[in-house]
């Protein structure tokens, strides 16, 4: 197994951002040797080489904000004199120290004072911003920060290579998300992650396309969010069909987004060619709202046939029979015999409206006894078992799945192989539930793994307490039909289950509980669970509430 990157060096306590640093650098070496584009490669060397201070100033610049750095601003107690650290970066030519800076740059650098001092012109009062927007016209040079002070001899540094290391922090976590501070709070405790073993083959990327393919997703991310033209983002995303499959959905997650906002932007032609190239969840529900925004009915009816005939989900299925529905009258067919969806038990409760507890909380107050405690649980409870009972299966050091110390869940979480490549081992975690193991299995997994990130466990809302009541009341052929579902479709799956859920402990009985305020009714994935609860007679009611 693995050392966890967190203990790899004998660290000063000082110096810890530095050796985490240093950490994510061996690891990456380690893993992708053979893969790291040169600069990258030729950066880890470099950087290895470096006096102490001058690796720990150029880590504490490269995670602050931006790349322009004020001399006077830069002071930290463990590297000491600033000028000597930044010499060696500087021969490097990975720190400017003397950079050119436009309008906008300068601003960011300078306080309003200074502004005025610069800008003598500028009205009296004036904040930066209507100051900056007033310069533009007629400030076009780029200078020195020297030169834009007149007298003050202070320098600014400019970073050069912060594009590199975020390419390097990209390349270590393997996704957009996480960035060093993961390193902080695992060593202050704040997080806890699995210790998964890793080898050779744990790795986020297997060529060196992977890596180009992912950089160039992160440039397109990057620009949709600086609201780059949406024609020179398409322009950039790499070609159709990556061969590999997080990048691949990255990818689609991408058109799909650019797709939405040229429908919002009212070019639905272009939207519905992005779209019908698609292949993210919900592209093909938006092709259909989209000819039926343009008022193109039959086509939409048309697409929405054939997409009901093999729907890519449940949720899919339920949305398609509104807007065949809706299509259909526009088109004066024969109305369809609506399927009415079955109804769950129902409760009304009028009580005095309170100043601040929420709904859910005054229908748990109301209803609960000592005999039949409630508890709010949502979605937290039914996730939080299923999480414990098949930890196992969930943390399998599959290739591909996990790649670094810091992983909440397995990348591969949402693939609709998920399951099949744990199959044996799911089946395993499942068969407990045959013959009275899981019980013993869920309590040990609470007790070795409490406070461990994952994507199903709320440690927070679940208690020793509600954990044991549960295991009393839900019965094990319950339990496995909600988990069969779970995997299902873990995506939509996870979501939609009842607020509360009521305990009988005497009697090993339990009822779940969903709670709507006036005005409120079930969503579509609230309905879904309450549908399938009553198709497997697991006990569900809803509960209205009405102030009286």
């Amino acid at each position: 197994m693995s050392t966890p990157i967190s203990s790899l060096q004998n660290r000063p306590s000082g110096l810890y951002y530095l050796f985490n640093f240093r950490s994510a650098l061996h690891w990456l070496r380690d893993r992708y040797a053979d893969l790291l584009p040169e600069a990258e490669s030729r950066f880890i060397e470099d950087f290895g080489a470096l006096p102490l201070v001058s690796q720990a100033l150029l880590v504490r610049l490269v995670m602050r904000k931006g790349q322009h750095f004020r001399a006077s601003r830069i002071s930290y107690v463990e590297i000491g004199s600033i000028e000597r650290a930044v010499g060696p970066l500087v021969s490097l030519q990975w720190v400017d120290p003397n950079p050119v800076l436009n309008l906008d740059e300068l601003f960011k650098l300078a306080s309003r004072g200074e502004v005025a001092e610069m800008f003598q012109n500028l009205p009296s009062g004036i904040s930066k911003a209507k100051a900056l927007e007033a310069l533009r016209e007629s400030q076009h040079e780029a200078r020195p920060f020297q030169e834009w002070r007149g007298s003050a001899a202070e320098r600014v540094y400019f970073v050069s290579v912060t594009p590199l290391c975020t390419r390097l922090r990209l390349l270590f976590f393997g996704n957009f998300r996480q960035d060093w501070t993961e390193f902080v709070l695992t060593d202050l405790g704040i997080y806890k992650y699995e210790a998964v073993r890793f080898s050779k083959a744990s790795r986020a990327f297997h060529s060196r396309q992977d890596i180009e393919d992912f950089f160039a997703l992160y440039d397109c991310r990057r620009r949709l969010q600086e609201e780059s033209s949406l024609e020179e983002v398409l322009a950039r995303l790499p070609a159709k069909n990556l061969n590999h499959e997080w990048l691949e959905s990255r990818r689609a997650k991408l058109v799909f987004t650019i797709a939405r906002q040229y429908e919002r932007n009212g070019e639905r032609e272009t939207a519905l060619k992005l779209y019908s190239k698609c292949n993210y969840p919900g592209a093909r529900l938006r092709a259909i709202r989209t000819l039926e925004t343009a008022g193109r009915h039959i086509e939409a009816r048309e697409l929405a046939l054939a997409a009901s005939s093999a729907p890519e989900s449940a949720a899919e299925a339920q949305r398609l029979g509104r807007i065949i529905s809706r299509l259909e009258r526009h088109l004066n067919f024969p109305r369809r015999e609506a399927r009415r969806p079955a109804r769950a038990e129902r409760m009304d409760l009028i009580v005095p409206r309170p100043l601040e507890k929420r709904v859910e909380e005054v229908a748990r107050e109301y209803l609960a006894g000592l005999s039949a405690p409630v508890y709010y649980v949502e979605n937290t409870l039914v996730n939080s078992l299923f999480g414990l009972l098949c930890w196992k299966a969930i943390f399998a050091p599959l290739s591909g799945a996990f790649f670094h110390p810091f992983h909440f869940g397995p990348a591969d979480l949402y693939s609709p192989t998920f399951r099949a490549r744990r199959a044996s081992l799911f089946d395993e975690c499942l068969g407990r539930l045959e013959n009275n193991q899981y019980q013993d299995s869920v309590r040990a997994t609470f007790d070795r793994k409490y406070g461990t990130q994952s994507p199903f466990v709320s440690w927070g809302l679940l208690s020793k307490e509600l954990l044991d009541t549960a295991l009393a009341c839900l019965p094990p052929a319950h339990l496995r039909m909600m988990f069969e579902r779970l995997l299902g479709n873990l995506y939509e799956n996870r979501s939609g289950l009842p607020d509360l859920v009521q305990f009988w402990p005497e009697k090993h009985r339990y009822r779940m509980i969903e709670v709507k305020g006036p005005g409120d009714r079930l969503q579509d994935n609230q309905q879904r669970w309450m549908e399938f609860c009553m198709q497997s007679q697991i006990p569900v009611a809803v509960c209205h509430v009405r102030w009286a």
